[in-house]
Order: structure tokens, then C-alpha cells, then sequence
């Protein structure tokens, strides 16, 4: 059992030295997708891989996000890897210094940072048909590899509203991901634009030291309240003796989890249940009619992703708080307009206003050999075969990719998953002396519409009054979320079979990938099974 410490600490790299390297694997992204995968090919005895970061830091999200009250909404034990559980967690949930604290601590004790190439944003990744590998650009040169791995992360790109007389706005604007510590809040005017995850742990903690508050709401969220449980230093220490104990809780807030699910199919005992908490939670805070009106959804919960907090709607009965049940129309000078026309002078604008995930940036700069990009390939949504392969793109796996995110459990689930199909991959395309593997448009078709079929009776598409960003609005297809069990993906996508799938060896010829293996992978648990976390 592989345990870290919430106190691990490293240098950010300054390192800026231009050269030109190739290795096996490059994998775009050190969060938990891209480092989950770099420990496991290490750990599989793979060390001729290379980890291209933007940042100067591990992290992902963990590290773009500094803002006020930023932490985590899924459990600590969860949202962490099962080959490196953390006994040390300091409760049920975490603060993002503490989760940043133990990606960072994972990195050193998997030996990743020899691998880790930082300050690379990639500028472009394009597949070289006749050289069978990928270049990519960054301005710390170009790399090469067989194969491409993207960990980018959903929530790595922050969306940023075209506002009319935002940018001639005379005091700071800054969006909740990108939060400028150098700009002191405490006394002045300030705008919050958006009430989703990040905008309801932000409030509370502005409202303590503003002069004045504004929040924009354009559409009210489900808030429940929040799970209070901190782990006693007697329990951390039976954690860290008694690793199986640990493993327990992990599996029991899992299943708790996938319990949850019910709810995403608009079971109508599970969605009056959600309906039931938040709205004691408002009625627990706000005694003025009038705003718990306001801060009250119309739309099906689940459809937008239900949070959690116990501050949130207190905040709004502060004196220095006000709420503008509107979203933010136009700017003017220093007076923000809502769409109700109310305008209110403010010193300070913090946009929380969510992240280009349906249509991430990073596929405007891969492609294929034709010169097509994948944001090509996407126009009426993200697609992936398993999730995970796109088709087109040869030796191309995509972590965080179409259909992978969750609204009831971890993600760290899906990426582990994901990391063991690539691994299997990998070993195939080795042991069966496979240059390149692609799966077929007419597989990854079939993949698709099978999501969608089952995607159509969801929260997120029935008509529930409610835009969310887990649907693509050019389609109005359901392309982040994976819209059933989280264990039913890993039954699903776990293992690679090679199904699908089109490859070539080394005498150049094309043909249908066969895994002579695939019928000696474990069996996958039905339905109703309680099959045991890995």
C-alpha cells in the first residue's frame, strides 16, 4: 500500500531550455490524468515517456486554482488514486492547497518529475503518417513520440463571457481560475458574475471582508448541505497502521456514490429527495420570502451539477451582500448592468464563469495526417470510441475526453480506468508488433449512439429548464458526461479487446486488430454486483 503525506512541498521549475526530445509516450498534461497515467507506466516497468506541462507545476486544475475557499466536492478518500491512498486527509473533504499538496507528493514518490517537461504549453500535435509518430510543438521545442496521450482536464480552459464594456472596465477583472493574489479585495466594491462550483465557496469568503458584494445569478443552482466531517488524528493513524481500514472507507463512500445515480435517471424518489435538501437548505438560511425565491431552481436537479455547501445562502443575508437575480448584460464606466437593468458601481469583477469543456481549446491544435484538426472532427460534439480513441487519429488516446466526466462520483475513477485500457493497448500493440491502431468511424458511430440512447431518458436531456455545460448546444448532444454507473464504465472501457480497431504492423499492411488475449480478460461484473475497487 502506497500512502503520501498532506505536507509534501516542491520548487516550481523555471526551467526554460529549448531542445528537441522523443520518447515512446508523450502525454500532454500533469493533473491527475496525465500523472495517473505516467505512474502506472512506470510502475508497468515503461520509463521512455515524457509529460508536457504548461504550467510550472504539477497539478492541473489544483494549481490554477487558488481562489478563495477553493476546494473539492467529491470525498477526499475518493478523490484520490487507490495506488496511492492517503491516510493523512484531514476530513471528508479538502481544500485545494491540501489535494495540491498531494498530487505533488505523488509526482515525487512515482519519480515523475525527471519526465515532466514544464512551461510547454503545446502549440501543436500532428501525426506523421510516414514516420508513424506524433510532433509536437511547444516553445520549449518539438517532441516526438508513438504515441499521444492528452490528460488536458475538463476544467482546464476558463470560459470567458463577451461582455459589451467589459474590457473598458476601469477596475480589475479576473476570472476565478486565473484568481490575481496581487489585487486586494477586502474594503472595496465587488461583482461576482456566475453561482456555480467554484462561485459558491468564492461568496462566502468574499462577503467576510468586501464592502460591498454583488452576485449575478443567471440561473439559481442546487445547493444541499455539506457533509462536516473531519478526521480525528486517532483515525489518521488507524488509517495509516491499518491500510485496509482505509480501503473501506474509500469503497463505502463509493457505493454511497454510485447510490446517487438514481437521481441522474429522474428517479422521482431521488430527485424529491435532492429537491427536499436543498430546499431546507434555503429554508435553514433565508427567511425573506422574496430572496429564497430567487435563489431557488425551476429546473430538474441533476441537470446542472448539484453542490454542496453550508455558507453559500447565509452569505446572502449579510448586509454588504446583494444578490442581482440576473446575468450580467453590459458594463458601463464602473457600473455593472444586469439583465434586469439594475445597474451597480463596483471597484472589482471575479468572473466564475465556468470552463471551455465541451469544446476544449486543445482540439483546435491536433492533426491527423490529412490536416484535419479534432476540433474539425468535433463540430457537433466531442466523440471518442470507449471513451477514449478517436477515430482518425492513430495512436491517439484521449483521458478526460468524450463522455467521461461524472455528476455522482469520482473522476479519478474514470482516469484510473482509462489509464488501464491504454496500458493494455500498449502491451498489444508491443506483443503483437503493432505500429499504429485506430478504431474505425463506423465502430466509434455505433459507440456513440449507444451513449445517446441511454444519455436520452437523463436529467441532463430531458427537458428540464436548464442549459448545462455538459451538453454541446451546437448539437444538443450529451458529450461530457458519462450517463450511467461509474463501475459500468470500467466494465465497459476498462480493458482493451482491440475490438473496433484497425492496425498496422511492421510490413506497412492495414487490417483488423485482433487481441488473442481479449477472451482471457477478467469478467466484467453485471449490473447488480458490488465488484471490489482496485
Amino acid at each position: 500500500m502506497h500512502t503520501t503525506t498532506d505536507h509534501v512541498f516542491h520548487t516550481p521549475t523555471t526551467d526554460t531550455d529549448v531542445r528537441d526530445e522523443h520518447a515512446e509516450v508523450l502525454i500532454v498534461g500533469a493533473g491527475f490524468a496525465g500523472l495517473g497515467m505516467g505512474a502506472q507506466l512506470r510502475r508497468h516497468g515503461r520509463t521512455d515517456f515524457i509529460i508536457i506541462e504548461r504550467n510550472p507545476e504539477v497539478g492541473g486544475t489544483w494549481h490554477d486554482n487558488t481562489y478563495p475557499g477553493a476546494a473539492c466536492d467529491v470525498p477526499s478518500h475518493l478523490y484520490s488514486f487507490s495506488f496511492a491512498m492517503n491516510p493523512n486527509w484531514s476530513g471528508f473533504y479538502t481544500t485545494q492547497a491540501e489535494i495540491e499538496s498531494y498530487i505533488i507528493g505523488v509526482a515525487q514518490s512515482e519519480g515523475l518529475y525527471p519526465h515532466i517537461r514544464f512551461n510547454a504549453p503545446m502549440t501543436e500535435a500532428r501525426w506523421d503518417h510516414e514516420a508513424e509518430l506524433w510532433r509536437v510543438t511547444t516553445p520549449r521545442g518539438t517532441f516526438t513520440g508513438r504515441y499521444l496521450i492528452t490528460g488536458t482536464g475538463h476544467l482546464a480552459d476558463p470560459a470567458l463571457p463577451d461582455i459589451p464594456g467589459l474590457a473598458d472596465f476601469p477596475g480589475e477583472v479576473f476570472h476565478s481560475a486565473r484568481w490575481n493574489h496581487d489585487v486586494e479585495l477586502a474594503g472595496k466594491r465587488v461583482a461576482v458574475v456566475g453561482t456555480g462550483a467554484s462561485s459558491i465557496q468564492i461568496v462566502p469568503q468574499l462577503a467576510k471582508t468586501v464592502d460591498e458584494l454583488v452576485v449575478f445569478q443567471r440561473t439559481p443552482a442546487w445547493v444541499i448541505p455539506r457533509i462536516v466531517k473531519p478526521y480525528s488524528a486517532a483515525t489518521r493513524r488507524m488509517f495509516a497502521r491499518a491500510p485496509e481500514t482505509m480501503q473501506r472507507e474509500r469503497d463505502d463512500i463509493f457505493w454511497f456514490a454510485e447510490s446517487s445515480y438514481a437521481q441522474r435517471r429522474a428517479v422521482p424518489a431521488a430527485l424529491d429527495a435532492v429537491r427536499s435538501q436543498a430546499l431546507g437548505n434555503i429554508a435553514k438560511a433565508i427567511t425573506d420570502d422574496e430572496l429564497a425565491a430567487k435563489l431557488t431552481p425551476h429546473y430538474i436537479p441533476g441537470c446542472k451539477r448539484v453542490l454542496s455547501s453550508n455558507e453559500y445562502y447565509p452569505a446572502f443575508t449579510r448586509e454588504n451582500v446583494i444578490l442581482e437575480a440576473s446575468a450580467l448584460d453590459h458594463v458601463d464606466g464602473a457600473v455593472a448592468y444586469g439583465a434586469s437593468g439594475e445597474g451597480h458601481e463596483v471597484d472589482a469583477i471575479v468572473l466564475a464563469t465556468g470552463f471551455e469543456a465541451a469544446q476544449p481549446p486543445f482540439a483546435d491544435v491536433v492533426f491527423n495526417a490529412d490536416g484535419r484538426s479534432l476540433a474539425d472532427h468535433w463540430t457537433t460534439g466531442m466523440s471518442a470510441f470507449d471513451s477514449t480513441a478517436v477515430a482518425g487519429f492513430p495512436n491517439l488516446f484521449a483521458i478526460n475526453g468524450p463522455n467521461t466526466s461524472l455528476g455522482h462520483n469520482s473522476i479519478v475513477y474514470i482516469i484510473e480506468s482509462q489509464v488501464q485500457y491504454i496500458l493494455e493497448a500498449l502491451d498489444l500493440a508491443d506483443r503483437e508488433q503493432i505500429r499504429t491502431m485506430v478504431p474505425t468511424q463506423m465502430a466509434q458511430d455505433e459507440y456513440v449512439d449507444r451513449i445517446q440512447e441511454r444519455a436520452a431518458t437523463s436529467v441532463w436531456l430531458l427537458d428540464g429548464g436548464c442549459n448545462s455545460w455538459y451538453v454541446d448546444s451546437r448539437s444538443g448532444k450529451l458529450t461530457l458526461i458519462w450517463p450511467d454507473y461509474a463501475y459500468d464504465f470500467r466494465a465497459r472501457n476498462g480493458h482493451f479487446t482491440g475490438e473496433g480497431f484497425l492496425s498496422r504492423g511492421v510490413d506497412g499492411a492495414e487490417r483488423p486488430l485482433v487481441n488473442a488475449q481479449s477472451s482471457e480478460l477478467p469478467a466484467q461484473p453485471s449490473s447488480d454486483a458490488r465488484p471490489a475497487l482496485v
